[in-house]
């Protein structure tokens, strides 16, 4: 099954999705339920450099024929 999510990094954290006040990073992620499980854990540990304290998501509507990645 598909699923899309939207996301928010807490932490000192920095990204190429999009950065928000104080040190989050917010975006957007669909595809199937295993590759988003595997996003989040990538990002509840965040590159080297970051420290994460929180990632927070929720279930968002599906865009019907997206497939490629962007930045905001």
């Amino acid at each position: 099954m598909t699923k899309r999510i939207q996301y928010t990094v807490h932490g000192e954290v920095q990204g190429w999705v999009k950065n928000v006040a104080g040190g989050k990073v917010e975006g957007e992620a669909q595809g199937d339920e295993e590759g988003i499980e595997k996003l989040l854990k990538v990002l509840d540990s965040g590159p080297s450099a970051a420290t994460v304290t929180k990632v927070e998501t929720s279930d968002i509507d599906l865009k019907e024929g997206e497939s490629s990645y962007t930045t905001q």
